[in-house]
């Protein structure tokens, strides 16, 4: 019995023995790993290990990265001069054109050829070519192997060419202390890509699509600032000089110097706020200009909320220069405050109707921006802010919030900020009212007037306090 159970036994232990073994490495083993991943930065974050095994240089071990960019670059030279060199022989086969239709040579069909099987398949691959984003393998100080940011979002070539950074030549730091150039865009056209693609599909060099329109719907969802294009513009093929400053203040435009195509109306007296089918629903009557010469000069003794220009300007004798005017019109706040040489840029969108073309017709400045950006005014300039017709009771609190903060911020100590007849519900004005309160500014004005059962105006002249630090 002892001599069958001792080589059971023994095997036994043999493999009890082994399994503590193969138990022992397995936890090793595992310490191993973890203590790995601890260091990669897998459990507590370290940006110099994550770099070591994780940056694009390990791809690329042994790769004569250099080489393959400059032979990339060499490649689309050659198909640059050779796409010049056909197009040339194209537009000369059409300049001798009537003089190649005597012989018994096919133009039209070799130029066709030229066109269809040479050009257009050498273009796509010419830009198939340059869509490939190779790591940089040099820069002028701390350059990166990241490819940036978008770049491989859009596939339309002018807008990659567009946000792509723009290297400083000859290796020098530029005047902003920078290595490289950063074309911006708003971060809202990646969720509109098929919109920005279309705006920026066009010929270089050629003339623009009458696009306006998509480029405004564009700024309004937040794709702002758009991208600059390298087309023409359009304008109108009888534009008319304007006229002189003295007459052009206060009268209605030539028609001719709009472009129409994407209104309602085409011409001015089609805005009349008595015509229902205009097109358009804000500032009504704005472009009538025996109405509009009435605003701010005359006293309507119904409604207080009304402040007179020469009151405003009185509270500051001299001291009011520059300014903006907030809001939606035609210039009118800007042509009255000329008259006391006060130079203001006014902010303006064409909601259906040419208002930016209207107050540069009128020999004033518009601001084409939307409620979206930040003013583009350093800090503490302006000596006076402006808002008519703008903001309302529609609008949300936090994003009035961020705007009053932006006027704030450009408006300067002891300037002036006039809110003009700001309209809203009653049950929401206390709310509103905050929103200026919070600034602390003086109230040279502040009135709140019944303008129905269930809306309320408000109207108030505040200056900035000078807040020293």
């Amino acid at each position: 019995m002892k001599r069958l159970c001792s080589p059971k036994c023994r095997l036994a232990t043999v493999m009890g023995w082994l399994q503590i073994i193969l138990g022992g490495l397995v936890i090793v083993v595992s310490l191993a790993s973890l203590f790995k991943l601890y260091n990669a930065g897998f459990f507590l974050h370290n940006d110099d290990i994550c770099r070591y095994f994780y940056s694009v240089k390990d791809a690329y071990d042994g790769f004569d990265l250099k080489s393959l960019n400059d032979r990339v670059e060499e490649i689309l030279e050659r198909m640059d001069n050779l796409q010049e060199t056909v197009e040339k022989n194209a537009q000369n086969i059409e300049k001798d054109k009537d003089s190649l239709d005597k012989t018994n040579f096919p133009v039209q069909e070799y130029k066709r050829f030229l066109e269809q099987e040479v050009l257009r398949p050498l273009y796509s691959a010419h830009m198939a070519l340059r869509q490939i984003r190779l790591p940089k393998p040099e820069g002028i100080r701390n350059s990166t192997m990241k490819v940036e940011p978008l770049i491989n979002t859009f596939i339309t070539e002018e807008i990659r060419k567009y946000i792509t950074p723009k290297e400083n030549r000859v290796g020098k730091i530029n005047v902003y202390g920078t290595e490289r150039i950063y074309n911006t865009i708003g971060h809202a056209c990646v969720l509109m890509k098929k919109e920005l693609e279309e705006y920026m599909d066009y010929d270089i060099g050629s003339f623009c699509k009458d696009d306006w329109n998509l480029a405004q719907k564009l700024m309004l969802n937040g794709c702002d600032p758009l991208p600059r294009r390298r087309c023409l513009t359009r304008a109108s093929k009888v534009y008319q000089k304007p006229y002189p400053i003295n007459e052009s203040l206060w009268k209605l435009p030539d028609d001719r110097n709009v472009r129409w195509g994407n209104y309602q109306c085409r011409n001015f007296q089609c805005l009349s706020s008595k015509n229902p089918k205009r097109g358009y629903s804000t500032c009504t009557g704005c472009f009538e200009m025996e109405k509009e010469k009435l605003k701010w000069v005359t006293a309507n003794g119904s409604v207080p909320v009304n402040f007179m220009i020469r009151d405003v300007l009185a509270t500051k004798p001299g001291e009011i220069r520059i300014g903006l005017d907030f809001g939606v019109g035609t210039g009118t706040f800007a042509a009255r405050m000329k008259e006391h040489n006060v130079t203001i840029v006014s902010t303006a969108l064409n909601l259906g109707a040419p208002f930016s073309e209207m107050i540069a017709l009128r020999g004033l400045v518009p601001l084409y921006i939307s409620s979206n950006q930040r003013l583009p005014f350093f800090d503490n300039t302006m000596d006076m802010i402006h808002s008519s017709g703008f903001m309302d009771g529609w609008i949300d609190l936090l994003l009035m919030d961020f705007i009053l903060f932006d006027w704030d911020r450009v408006l300067r100590p002891g300037g002036l900020l006039w809110i003009d007849r700001f309209v809203c519900n009653r049950k929401d004005i206390d709310d509103y009212l905050y929103m200026f309160l919070q600034f602390r500014y003086k109230k040279h004005k502040w009135i709140v007037f019944p303008k129905s059962k269930d809306e309320v105006y408000f109207s108030a002249l505040l200056e900035k306090p000078p807040r020293a630090v």
